[in-house]
C-alpha cells in the first residue's frame, strides 16, 4: 500500500522548519507555537505507523487467501479425477455385466417372491349337535414381482375335512381339500390403472377382497355375502385409484368382465336355487357364451388420522342359464366408518334379480351391519383389558323363494356378539355367540332347527 504524497510533503516541511527554528526562535516563534507544531508532527508519525501496520496486515491476509485458493483448486482437480475414474469404471462394469452375467447373481431387488396369508383353528357347537374342533385352515398367498410393472398373485385355501359319501353321510377318515381362491397376473399400466387377468376376487362391495380370517373379526361370513353374490370369477379387470386434492381423498374404480354364474340345463327356479356363482371357468362344455360385466366405484374420505369414511357402489349383470337367455344381476352398496383407532362401523346392502321360466323374476336381497369397539379407547392403564375388542353384527336375508324352489319365502335374521383378544396385531383369539330367527322352507342353518344358537371359538394368525 502506498503512503499518500501529502503526508510526505508535510513531514518534509516540518523537518525544514525544525532546522531553521533554532536560529530564529527568539525573534519569531513562541514556545506555544513550537509545541503545537511538534504535536502535529507527532500525530502524523502515529498515523504513518498505523498505515504501515494496516498495509502489513493486508499483505498477510492476501497471502493467506492465495494459499486457500491454491488448496481449493487442488481439491477440485482431485474430485474431477475421481469422478472421471468412477464413470469409466461404471461403464466398464456395465459392459462386462451385459456381456458376461455373473453366475448366480440376483436379477434385481424387484425380482422376488413374498409369502403372506393366514391360518385358523376353530372350535364350535351348534344347538342339537356335538361340540368339536370343526376347522383347520391354512390359506397361503404367493406374491411375485417380476419387474416394476408386472406382478403375479395367487391365494389357496387348504382345509382338513371329514370324509362323506355321495349322499353327504359320514364316511371313515378325513381328507384335505385344496382350493384356488384367486390367481391373477397384474400389469401396472400407469400410476392410476392396473390390468388384471385370471381368477379374481370380485369387487362386489368390499367384503370379498377383505375377508381373510384374521382380518374378519367374526369367524363366519355375513349371510348375504355367502348366499347371494359370487366371491370370484375368471376374466379380466381394470382397476385403480385417482387422488382428489392433497388431503388424502381418492376415488377408486374397477370394471371387469368374467364368465359369470352358471347352473343346470333348464331355466327353472330349482336350477336358479343351485346357482354356482363362481363355478363357470369355461371348461368343456362351456356352459354359456355370454360373459357377465360389472364394476365398482368408491369414494374414500379421511379428515384426520384414524378418522375416515368410505362409500362404494358396485354391481354385476349377465346370463346364468346354460342357454344364455336368462339373466342374473346384483347391486351392492357398501360403507365403512372409522372414528379414531378404536371405533369401526361397516356394512353392505345387496339386492339381486334372477330370471326364471316357471315363476318369473325373483328378488333375493339382504344386508348386514357390523360394529367394533376396542377397550383401549377407555384410556385405562390395564394392558390385558386394552387388548380386548367388542364386536357385534346383524344379518338380514330374504331369499324370495330362491332356496325353497319357489315353495315359499325364507326370511332370516341372525344376531352375533363376541370379543376379540389381540395377542399381537396379527395373532387373534375370537369368541362369538350367534342366534337365528329364521322362517320359511329353508331356515338358516340348513341342517339345524328353526331357531338355532351356536358359539364359535377361533384362533387366527395373519402373516
Amino acid at each position: 500500500m502506498k503512503i499518500p504524497s501529502q503526508i510526505f510533503g508535510t513531514l518534509a516541511a516540518a523537518c525544514m522548519m525544525a532546522g531553521v527554528l533554532p536560529q530564529r526562535a527568539s525573534a519569531q516563534v513562541s514556545t506555544n507555537d513550537f509545541d503545537a507544531l511538534k504535536k502535529i508532527v507527532e500525530q502524523m508519525g502515529d498515523r504513518l505507523q498505523k498505515l504501515e501496520q494496516t498495509h502489513a496486515q493486508d499483505q498477510k491476509t492476501h497471502e493467506q487467501d492465495q494459499q486457500v485458493i491454491l488448496q481449493l483448486q487442488k481439491q477440485l482437480g482431485e474430485t474431477q479425477t475421481a469422478v472421471t475414474n468412477a464413470q469409466q469404471t461404471a461403464n466398464t462394469v456395465a459392459q462386462v455385466q451385459s456381456t458376461y452375467p455373473v453366475p448366480g447373481a440376483s436379477q434385481g431387488p424387484m425380482h422376488n417372491v413374498t409369502l403372506a396369508g393366514d391360518a385358523e383353528v376353530q372350535f364350535g357347537k351348534t344347538a342339537g349337535q356335538h361340540s368339536a374342533f370343526e376347522l383347520a385352515d391354512f390359506a397361503p398367498i404367493f406374491l411375485y414381482r417380476a419387474s416394476d410393472d408386472v406382478l403375479f398373485e395367487a391365494g389357496f385355501d387348504i382345509m382338513l375335512n371329514n370324509n362323506t359319501d355321495v349322499n353327504g353321510n359320514r364316511a371313515p377318515g378325513s381328507s384335505t381339500s385344496v382350493n384356488l381362491s384367486f390367481a391373477t397376473l397384474d400389469y401396472l399400466l400407469n400410476d392410476y390403472m392396473t390390468l388384471e387377468a385370471g381368477e379374481m376376487l370380485l369387487p362386489l362391495g368390499t367384503y370379498n377382497e377383505r375377508n381373510a380370517g384374521w382380518l374378519n373379526k367374526i369367524p363366519d361370513d355375513p349371510l348375504v355375502c355367502d348366499d347371494l353374490i359370487p366371491g370370484s370369477g375368471v376374466g379380466v379387470q381394470l382397476r385403480g385409484a385417482i387422488p382428489v386434492g392433497e388431503s388424502g381423498q381418492m376415488v377408486t374404480y374397477s370394471a371387469y368382465a368374467v364368465n359369470g354364474p352358471s347352473s343346470g340345463a333348464s331355466n327353472s327356479i330349482a336350477d336358479a336355487g343351485a346357482l354356482d356363482l363362481a363355478g363357470n371357468v369355461g371348461d368343456t362344455p362351456n356352459w354359456h357364451a355370454n360373459p357377465s360385466g360389472g364394476g365398482r366405484i368408491g369414494w374414500f374420505y379421511p379428515w384426520k388420522p384414524h378418522y375416515d369414511f368410505e362409500l362404494g357402489l358396485s354391481g354385476q349383470t349377465g346370463a346364468w342359464s346354460d342357454s344364455g337367455n336368462r339373466s342374473w344381476s346384483a347391486g351392492v352398496v357398501d360403507a365403512a366408518l372409522h372414528l379414531g383407532p378404536n371405533i369401526e362401523v361397516k356394512g353392505q346392502y345387496i339386492d339381486t334379480w334372477v330370471e326364471t321360466d316357471d315363476i318369473g323374476k325373483i328378488d333375493p336381497k339382504g344386508w348386514y351391519l357390523q360394529a367394533a369397539y376396542k377397550l383401549a379407547g377407555l384410556g385405562l392403564e390395564m394392558p390385558y383389558i386394552n387388548n380386548f375388542e367388542l364386536v357385534g353384527r346383524y344379518d338380514r336375508e330374504n331369499d324370495d323363494g330362491l332356496f325353497g324352489g319357489g315353495a315359499g319365502v325364507t326370511k332370516t335374521d341372525r344376531y352375533t356378539t363376541g370379543i376379540v383378544y389381540y395377542f399381537s396385531s396379527t395373532l387373534l383369539f375370537e369368541a362369538d355367540y350367534e342366534w337365528w330367527v329364521s322362517h320359511g322352507p329353508s331356515p338358516q342353518p340348513f341342517n339345524g332347527p328353526g331357531a338355532p344358537t351356536s358359539f364359535v371359538l377361533q384362533l387366527s394368525y395373519g402373516f
